[in-house]
């Protein structure tokens, strides 16, 4: 993340971001506590159900919502054949949490993507609305907590292509309001090949005051670096493996897995037999990588689910995770470290973009900046 730095406008006054603490304190970077919850002479079956009882499953992506818009109708609440995804599944899966994927086909661009994302965003508020015994809408730590402690599954908003701004930050603050948690910087001029531009910077800056979680997946090396500069928040790969295993191109080289888990990010491993393998220890193999490289803080789950694409052996929906946490108890990872995976690491994050947020709103006004101003 980036160190201490000066806003770029003259409304805002020079160094009032100095006193912005160059860490975050312990408390925010700091895991949840972890005790032991299984017996370890139990089955690696029966010890993931157990860990995940405890620590459940924060999905990094869930392409639910575009999948549901297609369906005349859906009950999530008995179970729905035509997706991946329903409220049984996720219990069985012991799923806390999913991000709601508010991407649009590529087809879909200019105003028309403003429109579509405020769309799926109503949508995402629609099924959790018209699912009140089984998920809840949450944008933050404490409300995905609150949500599981209810044994309801939180949905976080997010998240959204960079396309859907149509290049203006009042979009980006009106998105926010709706419920926006997490944006993607591809597919937009101010976040191409070179990196950012000045534009795209103040895109970054923004999403750091409003508590908007910045997306890296599929984004350019430079764009990567750039954020990592600019960034006091931390980020997200929602669907990135390693390239090292697979040479997929949404895939991260382990350099840019290395930065990464330093600068406090999470990669999140996708479920997918495209990025990841035809089997669940192709799956394993990739997090052991993602582990060893970005380190323990540094990797998470992104089921993917719900997206067209298909899915390793034995993950094939929702409720298959117990089989692959057990695969990752018989290589040997500790319940601590499956606690991370699972849920600790995306709340640190989110707590990570809580408190910066905090921090730039008494310090910094809505930036009045247009990429006229500042790319033209």
């Amino acid at each position: 993340m980036a160190d201490l730095q000066d806003d770029l406008h003259p409304s805002t006054e020079a160094g009032e971001l100095d006193d912005l603490p160059a860490s975050f304190p312990a408390e925010v970077l700091a895991p949840e506590p972890y005790t032991p919850v299984s017996d370890p002479d139990d089955t690696p079956l029966r010890r993931a159900q157990a860990v995940l009882a405890a620590h459940p499953v924060a999905d990094g992506y869930s392409g639910l919502p575009w999948a549901l818009k297609h369906l005349p109708w859906y009950d999530l609440e008995i179970g729905e054949s035509a997706v991946d995804t329903d409220i049984p599944r996720l219990r069985e899966g012991h799923v806390g949490a999913l991000f709601a994927s508010l991407h649009l086909p590529d087809a879909v661009t200019g105003d028309r993507a403003v429109g579509a994302t405020m769309e799926q965003l109503d949508l995402v508020k629609t099924v959790v609305r018209e699912h009140p015994e089984g998920l809840r809408l949450a944008h933050d730590a404490g409300e995905a907590i609150d949500a599981r402690n209810c044994g309801r599954v939180a949905v976080l908003p997010g998240p959204a292509g960079a396309a859907a701004l149509g290049d203006s930050l009042g979009i980006l603050r009106s998105l926010h309001l709706l419920g926006l948690r997490v944006l993607t910087l591809t597919g937009a001029s101010w976040a191409g090949g070179p990196g950012l531009t000045r534009f795209g910077e103040e895109v970054v800056r923004e999403m750091n005051r409003l508590g908007v979680i910045i997306d890296l997946s599929g984004a350019s090396p430079g764009t990567f670096r750039r954020t990592f500069a600019v960034s006091k928040a931390p980020a997200l790969c929602t669907r990135s493996a390693a390239r090292a295993l697979r040479p997929h191109p949404a895939n991260l080289p382990d350099d840019l897995l290395a930065e990464l888990g330093a600068a406090g990010g999470l990669c999140m491993v996708p479920l997918t037999a495209e990025q990841t393998g035809p089997t669940v220890r192709d799956v394993a193999d990739h997090l052991d990588h993602v582990r060893e490289v970005a380190g323990a803080g540094g990797v998470g789950l992104s089921g993917t689910y719900d997206t067209g694409t298909a899915h390793p052996q034995e993950l094939g929906d929702a409720s298959c995770y117990p089989r692959l946490v057990a695969e990752l108890l018989r290589r040997g990872w500790e319940e601590a470290d499956v606690a991370l995976l699972t849920w600790g690491n995306v709340q640190r994050v989110l707590r990570g973009a809580a408190f910066t947020a905090r921090a730039f709103q008494t310090r910094r006004q809505p930036s009045t900046a247009s990429i006229a101003d500042l790319d033209g």
